[in-house]
């Protein structure tokens, strides 16, 4: 039996990724410093996979937090490197190579371009930026009757879920796990991180170039709010006072996920007690976990605070709104005036010098608030006073709704608010 034919593609990794390429697990995680090569490595590797499977069908993907992200970064690589053994690139940013393979770039921001299809293998890149449910509902399942490879790539920012899998990997036996910090690298000359360090905070320079997941966000809105609630010990976890009644903030989505924050108000002080948040399902879904969380914590619920929007017709409800479905469902909604997005945010950051949150039962909630922060003008190399919209915004539009509504109106904060509770037994600190 003749020998394949051995191709040479114009690539030399890193000795840095050497473990990497010869890894035996399926799964994968690099947590890396700036320009060390992590997207061309990935890259590299899935044409490599792609190239020796024995699959003329096999499908492998590259996935950006944006599609236009993904073309910029590794468009142009997967072009190069594959060249020896490709048979054609499309405009549609997918390759084919010779054996049948093909390789396709995503953009996470329409993750419904994925569906409906298996993979062979995926690299996730910047995975930080990405909704986590992106992996959990829609990559994983693809990869399941394939039993295909995944790689998650990036820089941390917080901890989110890029995080939560590099725990994982850790202690997992099926996970491959490598961090590549500057200091220990070699990649980056001396004099450049000096220089660096002298230019950047300490908190960008620990995130982005010595891989630290505890480094304040660069833009986040609520830093000093949290960071002052930890050092108070105002972060904790908090026994539900049965006695007074929990308010309900949502933030509802079609497409993206619906967040729900639980709360209890007494006097002054809030309480974040607990967090839910999912997506794909209607309200009917919601008003079970309600009574699901009633009956587990036994407690009373007060109002439910919704943004202005809840009036909007469900598609494919026969015209009716989803106020009305809540109100059909025993969840009577409360709707805050559409307000200023910045001074929302502003009553929010009053509110939290107030609260306290179970970082538990929050734990979602919570990252959520940390992560929130200003999109970055690329081309300006600035930061927008808008927020960034992507997991985060869930989360954190859900408690700005809240604030806005029951503690005051962002438009005219000094305008006295009346506050109304729906019948039942009188909340023991109601005025």
């Amino acid at each position: 039996m003749d020998e394949p034919e051995r191709v040479t593609i114009p690539y030399w990794p890193r000795q840095l990724f050497l473990p990497y390429h010869k890894r035996k697990q399926r799964f994968a995680a690099i947590v890396s410093h700036r320009r060390a090569g992590k997207t061309v490595a990935s890259i590299c590797d899935l044409i490599i996979r792609a190239g020796n499977s024995d699959r003329s069908d096999g499908r492998y993907a590259y996935v950006a937090p944006y599609l236009v992200q993904a073309k910029e970064a590794a468009w142009d690589y997967l072009k190069h490197y594959s060249e020896p053994i490709r048979v054609y690139a499309t405009e549609d940013l997918w390759i084919e190579l010779e054996g049948g393979a093909r390789i396709r770039l995503h953009g996470a921001d329409n993750p419904d371009r994925l569906r409906g299809s298996y993979l062979d293998g995926v690299v996730l890149d910047e995975f930080a930026d990405m909704r986590p449910s992106v992996w959990t509902e829609i990559v994983r399942p693809m990869l399941a009757d394939r039993q295909g490879f995944a790689t998650f790539i990036g820089t941390p920012k917080g901890k989110n879920g890029f995080w939560e899998l590099w725990t994982t990997a850790q202690t997992d036996k099926e996970w491959f796990s490598m961090m590549i910090k500057a200091n220990e690298s070699g990649i980056i000359p001396e004099a450049e991180l000096a220089a660096m360090r002298n230019t950047m905070s300490a908190d960008e320079y620990a995130q982005e170039m010595e891989c630290s997941f505890d480094a304040a966000i660069k833009g986040a809105f609520y830093a000093e709010e949290l960071q002052r609630a930890q050092e108070e010990g105002r972060i904790c976890r908090i026994p539900i006072d049965r006695a007074v009644r929990v308010h309900t903030a949502w933030d509802l989505g079609f497409a993206d996920a619906s967040a729900i924050w639980f709360i209890q108000c007494l006097g002054r002080e809030r309480r974040l007690v607990d967090y839910y948040e999912t997506s794909g399902v209607g309200l009917d879904h919601y008003a079970r976990v309600l009574d699901q969380k009633q009956k587990q914590h036994d407690w009373l619920y007060g109002e439910h605070w919704f943004p202005h929007d809840v009036a909007v017709h469900e598609l494919g409800a026969f015209g009716k709104s989803r106020a009305a479905t809540l109100r059909e469902l025993g969840i009577p909604p409360r709707t805050v005036d559409r307000h200023n997005v910045l001074d929302g945010i502003n009553v929010v950051r009053r509110m939290l010098a107030r609260t306290w949150i179970d970082p538990e039962r929050c734990a979602r909630g919570l990252e959520a608030l940390r992560q929130y922060r200003r999109e970055y003008d690329r081309k300006l190399k600035d930061w927008k006073a808008a927020p960034l919209h992507d997991w985060s915004s869930h989360g954190a539009d859900a408690l700005r709704t809240f604030a806005a509504g029951f503690d005051e109106t962002p438009a005219s904060p000094s305008r006295h608010r009346r506050h109304f509770f729906p019948a039942g037994p009188p909340s023991p600190w109601a005025a």
